[in-house]
């Protein structure tokens, strides 16, 4: 297992990581196999989707904060309700398949860690399993 260390800048915050996953990919000689992706934390996620045009994630901030308001009467006691639920409908791991070496992503596809109760620093673990 591998860590990265992600420093988040606000509230919600999507970092492309993808960089970091094929450096993990080439350190460890993956040729063809799997990589898994996972973040070891409550309220930040993982997703992989468009990399062409930021309005994307920025579109994703919006339809998740209709979906669940940072302000719900929640019970929560932390305050962090709608953190939690985000992570949750994101997800915890991806896995990518490595391909001759590389990340076999789609054309526009890139790998984000997704804050949802920053700025915080955090953790993003990666495993390989080879083919």
């Amino acid at each position: 297992m591998n860590e990265i260390i992600v420093q988040t800048k606000s509230r919600t915050d999507f970092i492309n990581i993808t960089r970091s996953v094929q450096e993990f990919a080439e350190k460890k000689q993956t040729r063809d196999g799997l990589i898994t992706v996972f973040v070891p934390h409550t309220t930040a996620g993982i997703t992989i989707n468009e990399n062409a045009d930021p309005d994307v994630t920025a579109d994703m901030e919006t339809v998740l904060d209709r979906m669940v308001p940072w302000n719900g009467g929640y019970l929560h006691r932390e305050g962090n309700t709608a953190a939690h639920v985000k992570t949750s409908l994101m997800g915890s791991s991806v896995q990518v398949i490595v391909q001759d070496g590389q990340l076999a992503l789609g054309t526009w596809q890139s790998i984000y860690f997704c804050e949802f109760d920053g700025p915080r620093t955090r953790r993003v673990w990666m495993s390989e399993f080879p083919a």
